[in-house]
């Protein structure tokens, strides 16, 4: 990578940290800015102080002498949101927020404007053996998906209206050696020898490594042919639920104790105790074709998933033991 000046929002997550990492090793200049200047990056990169993300942030002292940014934070998706208007809320954040950095990015003459979007802005899943694609037309079914498909078409008419060259990333579900939430629930319990009904499930599902994502999202910055495309991005290796939980039990080096209840009966159950939702991630597919990437920039993942699973399963461990 040429040597620029790299602006990273959302520094703070999953994404963001990992992301920061990588480039800090980088032939370049990296800023983060941060509402906590307590936040422990590599010594290389440099923290601004920085408000919530929303409509009125002030971004100029961010700003200056910056080249690319890389947008990462967000109003994220919770599966219970309690929040009186859910919609208006992601709005607020992942919306105008949104609009006004790269409003104000465009006027400071940043080049590239890198959105971390979202696989929900083409739906909640797909057929077996239909994979969603980058240019299928978009069906967000939540309000974070639609705020984040908002989002893009904003920004898409921001860079037509300013020349600022925006490139929009859509992850799938990212793991990777210090994962959350589900992920690492599902690790818990094979990790305790926990039995689960996960025995006969049939679907196929996309991940992607977080190795994966953030190396593709440094291709992004530089690549001339990302300017104005919109990518999915996963491990190009897809897997059911039962696949993927025998293949954490490996390895966590435990004997997966998976019960092979019937998916229906199972389905059924999830929709009587109002968990659909739950149901269409476990018992769903969702997959993504990535060969708008390989074709149009060169990419292919570097990491493997049964490496980057192996990876995911040592941190917990080695975290377990200290």
């Amino acid at each position: 990578m040429r040597s620029k000046t790299i602006l990273v929002t959302g520094g703070s997550g999953f994404v963001g940290r990992a992301l920061i990492a990588r480039l800090a090793a980088l032939p370049c200049s990296v800023i983060a800015p941060v509402r906590d200047m307590a936040t422990v990056f590599p010594a290389n990169v440099r923290k601004v102080q920085a408000g919530d993300l929303g409509p009125g942030q002030d971004w100029a002292a961010s700003l200056q002498g910056v080249d690319c940014i890389v947008h990462a934070a967000a109003r994220v998706h919770v599966m219970h949101d309690t929040d009186a208007d859910p919609l208006a809320a992601f709005r607020q954040v992942n919306v105008e927020g949104t609009v006004n950095l790269a409003r104000q990015a465009a006027a400071a003459g940043v080049r590239r404007f890198v959105f971390v979007s979202s696989v929900k802005v083409n739906g909640e899943g797909t057929p077996p053996g239909r994979a969603y694609s980058a240019d299928d037309a978009p069906a967000p079914a939540d309000p974070y998906g639609i705020s984040k498909l908002e989002a893009e078409t904003a920004l898409l008419a921001l860079a037509h209206a300013t020349g600022m060259e925006v490139v929009i990333v859509r992850p799938v579900l990212v793991y990777g050696p210090g994962v959350k939430a589900n992920f690492l629930s599902m690790m818990r319990w094979l990790a305790r020898g926990v039995p689960l009904p996960f025995g006969a499930v049939d679907n196929r599902r996309s991940l992607v490594a977080i190795d994966n994502l953030v190396d593709f999202i440094a291709v992004c910055l530089e690549h001339p042919a990302a300017a104005g495309q919109v990518f999915l991005v996963s491990d190009g290796e897809d897997l059911s639920t039962t696949q993927l939980l025998r293949k954490l039990a490996a390895a966590l080096q435990v004997r997966a104790r998976l019960l092979p209840v019937p998916v229906a009966l199972m389905r059924a159950a999830a929709t009587a105790l109002g968990r659909r939702d739950l149901s269409q991630r476990v018992f769903g597919s969702l997959q993504v074709d990535i060969d708008k990437n390989r074709r149009l920039l060169g990419w292919t993942p570097p990491v493997s998933l049964d490496h980057a699973l192996g990876a995911t399963a040592q941190h917990f461990l080695d975290a377990r033991q200290s």
